[in-house]
């Protein structure tokens, strides 16, 4: 038999006959006829019906409930940005906030929420691809919708997602373009004496991303284990409208990694706390570095991404490889170690990848190459054992 229960709050719970869960809730009343205006919504378990029935009846009683009949998309893209993103980074909330604006709210957002179809989603995603944008930024897109229409699934604003019904772009993988062979020994040459040498210098021999690099700070280096820890990264957080503020982030995948680079590397940061003492004497009490970076600037401020990438694109253009990026860098670390004998597993740990078969993937031509020098170093190991 159907079982029926009140639950704490306004509504009730009853098991209908199909196994599933159905509650009940009042909105009001008609203005017209004086009657109830009562709602229901549904789920597999008692549990999960009442969970969603107590987010709901709390809303009403926060006068922050609206009917979903007559909720736009674009409120409802608004709303979930501002009340469900709390365990995001504020990095990602912006990145969030940018796809919403520029791209999701101008195309979609006059649509009423229970109106919205996969055939107007996926007209959004061709015609971003016909204004240019890549396929990796379409299914970035398509992940911030696919995010936000689950949430209205769950609160039973809409029965299903009509994200799962779209077809996305294939992205086709970068090739990676490490600096190689004769170029890094130009690259070496290129960056002495300019702004960024020290920096460039122990990025091209650590593997740090942009941001971790800029952000390294002094307690993360140990001189007398040889160490440096990387922790955290320092990003510029754009908030809307533009402009922004650095700020010390979490990592890309939160996972802390322990280097041990080679010696000269040590030796340069040697070099630069030194200067950065020099740099503090001159400068007297216009000296601030507060957040006790590593590289900073003649005051001890941070260095901007926008000034290093700079610095670094003129010196790639100067010995003739202009395409070259700057986390082309990392690339150019992670080919160099596997090429001089480090085992996959330790380039692994070093770049900070989440498995190996993720650098496997991304470094399969490298290590392609390895097992055919090694395969050339048994022959002529065998040649020699048989003359």
């Amino acid at each position: 038999m159907p079982r029926t229960r009140n639950t704490h709050g306004s509504g009730s719970i009853r098991q209908r006959k199909d196994g599933t869960w159905e509650a009940r809730y009042t909105l009001g009343r008609d203005p017209g006829t004086g009657k109830q205006i009562q709602k229901s919504l549904y789920g597999k378990t008692e549990a999960e019906v009442a969970r969603k029935l107590r987010a709901i009846t709390h809303e009403i009683d926060q006068g922050a409930y609206t009917d979903p009949a007559k909720i736009s998309f674009g409120t409802w893209m608004e709303t979930w940005h501002r009340e469900y993103l709390g365990g995001v980074k504020p990095s990602t909330a912006a990145q969030y906030d940018y796809q919403i604006r520029q791209n999701i709210l101008p195309a979609l957002g006059a649509v009423k929420l229970s109106a919205l179809t996969a055939p107007m989603i996926q007209k959004l995603y061709n015609d971003c691809i016909r204004r240019g944008l890549s396929p990796k930024s379409v299914r970035n897109l398509h992940g911030v919708l696919h995010k936000a229409l689950d949430q209205a699934v769950e609160l039973q604003y809409i029965r299903f997602n009509p994200c799962a019904a779209c077809k996305l772009p294939r992205v086709e993988r970068k090739e990676i373009k490490p600096i190689e062979g004769d170029k890094v020994k130009a690259f070496l040459q290129a960056i002495k004496g300019t702004a960024n040498e020290d920096l460039l210098f122990v990025d091209i021999f650590s593997g740090l991303r942009q941001g971790e690099i800029i952000g390294l700070t002094w307690d993360c280096v140990d001189f007398q284990k040889g160490t440096i820890t990387v922790c955290k990264q320092l990003r510029k957080e754009r908030i809307h409208g533009g402009g922004g503020t650095y700020k010390f982030t979490a990592l890309k995948n939160d996972k802390t990694r322990v280097l041990t680079p080679a010696k000269a590397v040590f030796d340069v940061l040697r070099r630069v706390a030194l200067r950065q003492k020099e740099n503090k004497l001159k400068a007297g009490s216009a000296w601030d570095n507060s957040m006790n970076l590593v590289f900073t600037n003649a005051l001890g401020g941070h260095l901007t991404s926008d000034t290093v990438y700079g610095n670094f694109k003129r010196i790639a253009k100067k010995i003739g490889i202009p395409s070259t990026r700057f986390h082309d860098l990392r690339h150019t670390f992670a080919t160099l170690s596997l090429q001089n004998g480090d085992d996959i597993k330790t380039v692994s740990e070093n770049l900070g990848h989440a498995t190996v078969a993720f650098t496997l993937d991304v470094y399969g031509h490298v290590t392609e190459q390895m097992k055919k020098d090694s395969a050339d170093r048994m022959q002529a190991f065998i040649d020699s054992a048989q003359a």
